[in-house]
């Protein structure tokens, strides 16, 4: 058994542990409310401008675009999951890095080439670790990623994309759904999907960009110069819902190691209270011998 002494060093140890899985706590959820209010803020814009591209798409008269291009053979895929910088964030990161992993057999399976973005420290230490070769690498943001970031991963994978070296980039995330939940997503990113050009008759119908337009410059030119600002978008949501899920799940992680060090530390306590008595015990029939002894 224990010494009175080290129990009580440990005890020590373990609320000063408490105290800062408290912070940590404390400082998650600080985050995640930022983090939901700037989901919420860029919601509006995101839904504007699908409305905008497909306005502008049912305007145009002809769309052949490198960023819409289906190709008929995919060989090459890139895969590009979104870490943290930072672990205690309980399984936030593993199952990002296993469902990418994952998806990376998958394909092989059916002969395509796989080629990595890496974004946060998290993903591109295990894949640099794994020896996968990197084509891009982003880092030192994913705790408040801004619109900057996403348009430098954008601006990759999009040359990666027109430039032949991949046919399909697909986005591995968590999506935020609470706290205690975050649900590993899958998302095509390119090719764009052409029906984000069109939509059904009733959402026509009701169109607020339905009339008669005289656009400036073309409506191609303009598509031109939308599409990628859609795909820096979607990326950029992604960030937000990864940032978010995060946070919920440090935060989620850290009031559980606290709880856990509540209980340890009463069980060292009642483990000690024991060990106390013991030596009081022992103390005490220790001087009841000697007095017999003298007797």
């Amino acid at each position: 058994m224990a010494s009175v002494q080290d129990l009580k060093r440990r005890i020590r140890s373990v609320r000063n542990t408490r105290k800062i899985t408290r912070a940590m706590e404390l400082v998650a959820a600080a985050k995640l409310r930022r983090a939901e209010q700037r989901i919420t803020a860029l919601r509006p814009y995101a839904e504007t401008m699908n409305e905008l591209i497909a306005g502008v798409g049912r305007a145009a008269s002809s769309v052949r675009l490198p960023l819409l291009e289906q190709r008929e053979n995919v060989e090459a895929v890139a895969i590009v999951p979104l870490t943290g910088d930072r672990g205690l964030a309980g399984s936030f990161n593993a199952q990002i890095i296993r469902r990418s992993l994952a998806l990376e057999r998958s394909l092989q399976g059916e002969g395509k080439t796989v080629r990595w973005v890496a974004v946060g420290k998290k993903g591109r230490s295990t894949l640099s670790f794994r020896r996968r070769e990197l084509s891009g690498a982003y880092t030192g943001f994913t705790d408040q990623p801004t619109y900057k970031d996403a348009q430098a991963i954008a601006h990759r994978v999009a040359e990666l994309f027109t430039g032949g070296e991949v046919d399909r980039v697909v986005l591995v995330y968590n999506t935020y759904v609470s706290p205690l939940t975050q649900r590993v997503t899958e998302q095509d990113v390119l090719p764009i999907s052409p029906e984000i050009l069109a939509t059904d008759e009733e959402e026509r119908a009701d169109d607020r960009l339905r009339g008669d337009f005289i656009f400036e410059p073309e409506p191609e030119e303009i598509l031109v110069r939308l599409l990628p600002v859609y795909l820096e978008t979607q990326i950029y949501r992604a960030l937000l819902e990864s940032t978010a899920s995060e946070q919920g799940a440090r935060m989620t992680a850290m009031r559980n190691a606290s709880k856990n060090a509540g209980e340890l530390i009463e069980s060292l306590t009642l483990s000690m209270n024991r060990a106390r008595q013991a030596e009081i015990t022992q103390e005490i029939l220790e001087v009841v011998a000697g007095a017999e002894a003298l007797t």
